[in-house]
């Protein structure tokens, strides 16, 4: 770990964030993992979902 995250760390401590920022940022996180389970789950329709990339790109086929 470097001194840098030591440092913030200290600062953190002394001047922690406000409760409202604290909830905004625990919302987000929550809202983030409702819309993943529900994904998950299967409860989005067929143009909703992430496609199921499988990681190989498309040939482009070149015309003679």
């Amino acid at each position: 770990m470097r001194l840098i995250w030591f440092f913030r760390m200290a600062k953190w401590a002394r001047h922690p964030p406000s409760a409202r920022r604290v909830v905004f940022i625990l919302s987000i996180i929550a809202i983030c993992l409702a819309l993943a389970g529900a994904e998950w789950l299967g409860l989005f329709p067929e143009g909703f979902g992430s496609g199921r990339f499988t990681g190989r790109v498309p040939k482009v086929q070149t015309v003679p």
